[in-house]
């Protein structure tokens, strides 16, 4: 049985739904944006400079840092607020998973908790068409900007992994599972994922 279930996602490929629907099956706890609101507030950056930060690429030094016990490391002056805001983001995720039995949506948390037998890493993707039809309908993208939203925002995840990771973001032999949710719809991927996690 897996304790954990680590999900990077496609922007608008349904990850989030997948993870949310995913906890309520199981009774496990959520942390997905509310993993940054926390560790803003922790933090205390006013909520008007979240959106700039979130999953923005901090220093390449932070991969020298991922065994590394936090202690007082994020209250460095030396770190810009970016680094500091994903290694708050990193105490939380490490914390959560102590406690087991959550669903970590994002933040590189495959790769943060990659030495810990039960966790389960998982990446959902979809093909363009579909993830363009559920950004203007799930994210109310219009439709002339519905492309170019994907592109922004895979690159700025896949950037925002890259920088704290040496795995590349989406790459299948980092993943125990490798989910197409165009395909196989939301509500199929939670009942394997649920069914991955009893078994």
């Amino acid at each position: 049985m897996y304790n954990i279930v680590t999900i990077e996602r496609q922007y608008a490929s349904g990850g989030n739904e997948i993870g949310r629907k995913l906890a309520e099956e199981l009774g496990y706890k959520l942390y997905d944006r509310n993993i940054l609101m926390e560790a803003a507030k922790n933090l205390k950056i006013p909520s008007v400079q979240i959106e700039g930060l979130e999953e923005s690429s901090p220093g390449g030094f932070l991969f020298n840092l991922s065994k590394t016990p936090l202690g007082g490391i994020s209250n460095s002056k030396e770190l810009s607020l970016a680094d500091k805001l994903f290694l708050e983001e990193k105490r939380i995720i490490e914390e959560a998973a102590e406690e087991g039995k959550c669903i970590i949506v994002g933040r590189a948390s495959g790769y943060i908790l990659r030495e810990k037998s039960d966790s389960l890493r998982v990446f959902i993707h979809s093909d363009q068409e579909k993830r363009i039809k559920r950004a203007i309908e799930r994210e109310g993208i219009k439709e002339s900007e519905a492309e170019s939203a994907l592109k922004k925002n895979d690159k700025r995840r896949s950037g925002f992994y890259n920088s704290v990771t040496n795995w590349e973001w989406g790459n299948p032999k980092f993943y125990e599972l490798y989910m197409d949710s165009g395909r196989l719809g939301v509500d199929l991927c939670v009942k394997l994922l649920a069914e991955a996690v009893r078994n």
